[in-house]
């Protein structure tokens, strides 16, 4: 058997290319989340620790770790991710059950949400919504024709969805739950799932959550600072009042990079959850446009990528695709309306635009997989297919490099990573 090391040494004899205009798109919203980082946190920076870039130059640091950790991830055959599915699914829920001890879950505005590691505190919810977003994959396939015909079919999956939906309640984390069970309706929809079953637990689930968001004081207090943020500005309504002026400063095309009134302490959160409002100042209806439409190209492509996958009979991969690019997406598009005015907080970061190491790195690594999905399927266009026995399709390239990295293994041979098979 090929292990997974062994298919460390295999991948850098393949040069097919990446989705061109994906990496794009992700490297031009990276950039732009450093700019912003530096732009909206420096005057809090100054204040906390006497370096007005200090956020940024960690931010960089973020971007460091999560760019080796993506390309750690993007080594990995989506193969082991599918066999793997169920171990990384229960390693995510006991990540969520351990923030929650105290002593190990770090504690902060009432919420216990991080695990601190020292250089850098691990959000467990975004592992977590990543591994069952994997798992959710890997049971629609296995699953496909019990899921499109019984209710058990579509119930099962459930069970590990809501225990961590209960488990990020707890946190309180109201905001990746709603996301969380979201992309869990859109993948099982697009596994074949009958839409009447999916309207019965999508109400049910709404009812349960409309009853979570009004069973906690603070949440209602929210819904009605929401509702009119200017009635109580210098309370509830200060957070939402400020980013809505942010918002209607930058008219047109903005105030222009670093001119932001807002971020000088106006604005809670400026460099994190509520950064759209100062890049909506900055650069106004102009950059916003161009923002929705960054991130419209890289939920667009990693479509593409997934439906390249499933015509290719490649199922596991095509829902990894669909999940990871819905994440996104919404994400993106609930952060931007928080800012607007349009939503109530719900403590969600813009994805590679906000300040943020766990958050960051995550979707970094997120990333990584739907491009590994579309390097899967470049090999299987260049190289042509042949069945492996179990089902699956490979490419012929991948196949004949494992057997003889396997052949040079058994011979003590040291082994060539240059040149094509």
């Amino acid at each position: 058997m090929i292990t997974l090391a062994q298919k460390f040494f295999t991948l850098p004899r393949a040069r097919v290319g990446l989705d061109g205009p994906m990496f794009a798109g992700i490297a031009l919203l990276l950039s732009w989340g450093l700019v912003m980082v530096a732009s909206a946190s420096v005057a809090q920076a100054e204040k906390m620790t006497g370096a007005p870039f200090h956020y940024f130059w960690r931010q960089l640091l973020f971007v460091g770790i999560g760019g080796v950790a993506a390309f750690g991830a993007f080594l990995v055959p989506m193969h082991f991710w599918e066999r793997k599915s169920a171990l990384i699914a229960i390693s995510a829920v006991a990540l969520l059950v351990l923030v929650l001890i105290p002593g190990i879950g770090i504690k902060v505005n009432a919420a216990r949400r991080w695990i601190d590691l020292g250089f850098i505190r691990m959000q467990p919810s975004e592992l977590a919504r990543l591994a069952l977003i994997v798992y959710l994959s890997g049971y629609i396939v296995r699953r496909q024709a019990r899921l499109q015909n019984e209710w058990r079919g579509l119930l099962l999956p459930f069970l590990p969805l809501l225990v961590a939906g209960a488990l990020l309640i707890l946190e309180p984390d109201f905001g990746a739950t709603v996301i969380l069970l979201t992309v869990a309706f859109v993948m099982l929809f697009l596994g074949g799932a009958k839409l009447w079953h999916l309207l019965v637990l999508m109400v049910t689930g709404i009812s349960a959550l409309t009853f979570v968001a009004f069973a906690e004081a603070y949440r209602v207090r929210r819904m009605m600072s929401f509702t009119d943020p200017f009635a109580d500005i210098n309370n509830s309504g200060w957070q939402l009042a400020n980013s809505l002026i942010a918002v209607g400063r930058g008219e047109w095309t903005g105030v222009g990079l670093g001119n932001s009134i807002q971020k000088l302490l106006y604005l809670p959160e400026m460099h994190t959850d509520f950064i759209f409002a100062i890049l909506a100042e900055e650069f106004g209806l102009l950059g916003v446009l161009v923002l929705i439409g960054l991130f419209a190209l890289v939920v667009w492509r990693g479509f593409v990528i997934g439906g390249r996958a499933e015509a290719a009979g490649e199922r596991f991969k095509a829902y990894v695709c669909y999940g990871l690019s819905t994440w996104l997406g919404l994400q993106a598009l609930i952060n931007m309306c928080v800012n607007m005015g349009a939503l109530p907080t719900k403590g969600l970061t813009l994805p590679l635009i906000s300040y943020g190491g766990a958050s960051l790195i995550c979707v970094l690594v997120m990333l990584a997989l739907i491009l590994r999905v579309d390097y899967e399927n470049r090999l299987l266009s260049a190289d042509g297919r042949r069945d492996t026995g179990d089902g699956r399709r490979r490419s012929t390239a991948s196949a004949r490099a494992d057997e003889a990295f396997a052949a040079s293994v058994s011979r003590s041979a040291p082994l060539d990573i240059g040149g094509a098979p």
